[in-house]
């Protein structure tokens, strides 16, 4: 079984906020930027909240639009309006 999940977007102004959100909602998260790229992993679960990346952007963010400069994930995926959460095992 897989003990990291990951998520990697493109690196640019546009997913910054998301990224930052990211961070800030998973202290256990570690961060990897590249040139074109940021990769985040973190143990066993990492979540995106849209209230976070709302806060960040100062105005409303449709969740769905972070696949816009997604590159990458490993992880299972658990989507709603609110939260995008990649996990292995129990969620």
């Amino acid at each position: 079984m897989q003990d990291k999940v990951f998520i990697s977007f493109q690196n640019n102004d546009e997913a910054r906020p998301v990224i930052d959100a990211i961070m800030e909602d998973n202290p256990t998260a570690v961060l990897s930027e590249m040139p074109a790229m940021v990769k985040i992993d973190a143990p066993m679960r990492l979540v995106v909240r849209r209230e976070t990346i709302e806060k960040n952007l100062g105005r409303a963010f449709d969740l769905q639009s972070i696949h816009i400069n997604l590159i990458s994930l490993s992880g299972n995926i658990d989507e709603s309006e609110d939260e995008f959460i990649l996990a292995w095992g129990r969620r």
